[in-house]
């Protein structure tokens, strides 16, 4: 390996070729770098610099050409960025809208910089861009109107072709800025040089590669030439034009792609920042590479399918997969791709897949309106089609199989019930939900399955239509009147539950949002002229108070229920199912016989839960072997360590973890599960990977009654105290569930309280609906760690699981009980006390 410093035009000067392998990624420089490109030249000329630095540029001498043709490992960024620019000021030169003062320049920068002069037959150019950008960049030379304006050559090279006519410096002086680009020349000389094992630990100036580039460099270098371009037209290209474009961004990225399609395989979910390594993993497993591009490509285009649609799909199907991507679904793409291949194999129809669809929508709908988390999600979805499967071995009858299984999820994975669904319409906080969840379900409301349909989406989307509250956000005495005596509480309960919105025009919105009811229906555009029929019926109504908001909300709730229907279903299958409970369920598990175990999507026999307990310790152990060892020599007064020795004579009952560290075993199930939550929360690991599968129900129906209304009476206890205590809770009811969330003044962020068999739990929970945003809010709170832990008072526990949406911040109460009442009134005192000084400790720093 040779490394110099020399200037970037010495170096496109002594190359007759520059070719970019098809390995690297697209050129994928925005506006904004090249802005800054434009601006470092023109403060160098400003400021009468000697030099400016420009990265460094790896080439290896290509095998196929010439001994002054190049491969580009690294830096196509920026001599492409480069070569746009001095192509664009050949171009103005030629075209006459600017003169230099050097009438040799247009053929300087030509003949010198951009044209192959030894051997222009066979390209003149001497750049020669990766397949997908090449064309737009030859198109550039040629006439405008061909112009391939989608492509980020073209847009690049526009900027400059304009930016350079305003004349910040002149033409000739941004010619000698460039000519000052000074770059670090590293020359590879193979064999001794591995361009792979170079590409990979490379970090210079320009873009960081993701992981779906990565995995594009693993598959295609190594490999000859001709192996190369074979490579990249057969799988490669495929695989990215159908699973890798963005069209809002105008880029490729096959990055989430390739993690649902690991999901299907390895049936657990990979950390983003982990996928090439993954990858590289199970190709090496699979040992022919080019099987799993075969495979990958299929999966590929029924990843498209499910993104974009099909126009010769049934007209309920294309519906169905529409409104899952505005719903933003992605956690059911690993699922659906399966769908489609059984439906490929002629196992299923179209319609079936339709119908699969619908229910899929059912379960995320009904799930979010009820509040359950939706970290669990993604691993329900990995595991579907293997669940049907395991009834009978066959995918045969899918669909009732289908609803059987998802009736069969439990705790936090559950599919819920008509009267828990019911419940969360008539309660929730619909407004403050995102946007794309109350396009999702007003879409729906209005249009059902009818073949009139009305543009919704479109309409939100522009403007032309909003959310409109019946009854004013504004309490006004006019309105006052209309509610009643008791219209302070009916305003507050009410305000922003569904039975109170419906969709306008925001022109109408704006101009009477505050009207009273007569005046909302019978003005100009107003409920009676509406053409939705969900506001039309509105108008039938003589008044708005409590009856009418209750009647509304009986009807939506049984519209909603026909449109989100429940898993019902007859199927029965052919030999007794175990219960599946996971490990960060509220459940418990004293007595319960254990037949197996799944830990991140491999099962595992163990029929006691002492073996699966030395098991999991094992498999932690393996994560990270210091820990364990810690606790095993350190004395009791470090958390967990009593749990921990050398030798197995310290307890009555223990088992051999590896050698040296022997774990006490003579505890009852309970506790050797709050150990493993504990020990997962130290070693990072999702608590929801770990999933017990157990011998037949012991909880029926009346011990399951029993254990929802003693959570209701507990958080009907809670509620009036943390409401005057924090100012949120305002629309929350007593739940069934083990927790209950307050609003924050940033939407996605909530208050949340827990009262778990074990212990009581406040957090600030994160979820957007964004993962990117989550994580933006999680890294700004945590910026200020600090200052947010001295106001609260003590320690808080800060959660971010690689792979989960969601995140928090935490506290916890332990060795108390929801089902001790006499832990109640600690309980209380420390989710209403500790929940306070939580939400005002983070406030301040939330956006």
């Amino acid at each position: 390996m040779n490394g110099q410093g020399k200037l970037l035009t010495h170096f496109l000067k002594n190359a007759d070729k520059l070719v970019i392998p098809v390995y690297q990624r697209n050129y994928d420089w925005k506006e904004e770098h090249c802005k800054k490109l434009y601006s470092d030249l023109v403060k160098t000329i400003r400021d009468n610099k000697r030099w400016h630095f420009f990265g460094g540029i790896v080439s290896v001498s290509d095998p196929m050409g010439s001994s002054s043709d190049y491969l580009v490992i690294d830096g196509q960024q920026r001599i492409t960025t480069v070569s746009l620019l001095l192509l664009a000021i050949a171009n103005l030169i030629k075209d006459g809208l600017v003169t230099p003062n050097d009438p040799n320049l247009y053929d300087v920068i030509t003949k010198k910089y951009l044209v192959d002069e030894i051997n222009p037959k066979q390209r003149k150019m001497k750049l020669k861009p990766i397949k997908g950008d090449q064309d737009a960049y030859d198109r550039l030379w040629g006439d405008p109107s061909e112009y391939n304006f989608s492509s980020r050559i073209t847009q690049n090279y526009l900027f400059f072709y304009n930016q350079i006519q305003r004349e910040d410096i002149s033409v000739d002086q941004l010619f000698t800025a460039v000519e000052k680009l000074q770059i670090i020349d590293i020359t590879l000389t193979p064999p001794d040089d591995d361009p792979q094992l170079v590409f990979e630990s490379l970090n210079s100036t320009g873009l960081d590669l993701n992981e779906g580039d990565k995995i594009r460099n693993f598959v295609l270098m190594r490999r000859s030439m001709e192996e190369q371009e074979q490579f990249y037209d057969d799988y490669w290209c495929p695989i990215e034009k159908n699973a890798g474009y963005d069209k809002q961004t105008n880029s490729y990225d096959v990055s989430p792609f390739i993690r649902d399609y690991l999901g299907i395989k390895e049936r657990r979910l990979t950390a983003m920042k982990e996928i090439y390594q993954e990858f590289k993993d199970y190709v090496e497993k699979r040992g022919q590479i080019e099987d799993v591009l075969k495979e990958l490509r299929d999966y590929a285009k029924r990843y498209n399918k499910i993104r974009v649609g099909n126009p010769n799909f049934p007209i309920k199907l294309r519906a169905s997969l529409y409104r899952l991507n505005r719903f933003e679904s992605s956690v059911c793409r690993p699922f659906l791709m399966e769908v489609f291949r059984l439906q490929e194999e002629d196992v299923l129809t179209l319609e079936d897949v339709g119908e699969v669809c619908r229910i899929v929508e059912s379960y995320l709908l009904r799930r979010l309106i009820c509040d359950l988390p939706s970290n669990t999600q993604s691993k329900v979805f990995l595991t579907l089609c293997n669940d049907i499967k395991r009834l009978d071995g066959t995918y045969d009858d899918f669909i009732e199989k289908l609803r059987y299984v998802f009736g069969n999820k439990k705790e936090k994975a559950a599919f819920p019930t008509d009267e828990d669904f019911a419940e969360g319409l008539k309660n929730k906080n619909i407004y403050t939900m995102p946007a794309r969840y109350k396009a999702y379900i007003f879409e729906r409301i209005e249009n059902g399955d009818s073949s009139e349909y009305k543009e919704i989406y479109n309409r939100l989307d522009s403007g032309e239509y909003t959310i409109e509250h019946i009854m004013p956000q504004h309490l006004t005495p006019a309105w006052a009147s209309e509610l009643g005596d008791d219209a302070e509480n009916i305003h507050g309960q009410w305000l922003h539950r569904l039975a109170n919105l419906t969709l306008a025009a925001s022109s109408y919105n704006i101009r009477y949002s505050n009207a009273s009811f007569q005046d909302k229906k019978t003005m100009k555009d107003g409920y009676l002229q509406s053409g939705l029929k969900m506001t039309q019926q509105i108008a039938k109504a003589d008044h708005w108070g409590l009856p009418e908001l209750e009647q509304r909300s009986s009807m939506l709730v049984n519209q909603c229920i026909a449109l989100w229907p429940n898993k019902d279903t007859t199927y029965v299958p052919p030999q007794k199912q175990y219960d599946e409970i996971a490990l960060d369920d509220d459940a418990s598990l004293t007595g319960r016989q254990l037949m197996k175990y799944r830990f991140r999507g491999i099962e595992h026999e163990a029929t006691t839960w002492v073996d699966m307990y030395v098991q999991m310790l094992k498999e932690l152990h393996n994560i990270d072997t210091a820990y364990l060892n810690y606790l095993a020599g350190a004395d009791d007064s470090v958390d967990l360590a009593s749990q921990f020795f050398r030798t197995g004579d310290g307890f009555e009952a223990s088992a051999l973890v590896v050698e040296g560290i022997y774990v006490n075993t003579g505890t009852s199930t309970q506790h050797k599960l709050n150990m493993l939550r504990r020990l997962f929360e130290h070693y990072d690991q999702d608590p929801s990977d770990l999933v017990f599968f157990l011998n037949e129900k012991k909880c029926n129906d009346e011990e399951s009654s029993l254990r929802h209304k003693v959570r209701r009476e507990y958080w009907s206890q809670v509620l009036p105290a943390i409401r005057t205590e924090t100012g949120t809770f305002n629309y929350v009811s007593p739940t069934k569930n083990n927790y209950m969330s307050g609003s924050t003044s940033c939407p996605g962020v909530q208050l949340s309280c827990v009262a778990n068999y074990d212990q009581a739990r406040i957090e600030i929970y994160i979820d957007t609906g964004n993962a990117g945003r989550n994580q933006m809010i999680y890294d700004s709170l945590k910026s200020h760690r600090s200052q947010i832990e001295e106001d609260y008072g003590r320690p808080l526990k800060w959660y971010n699981q690689e792979g989960n949406r969601s995140c928090k911040l935490y506290d916890e109460l332990l060795d108390v009980s929801v089902t001790n009442h006499d832990d109640w009134p600690a309980m209380i005192k420390f989710h209403v006390e500790r929940g306070a000084r939580l939400l005002k400790a983070v406030t301040p720093f939330l956006p």
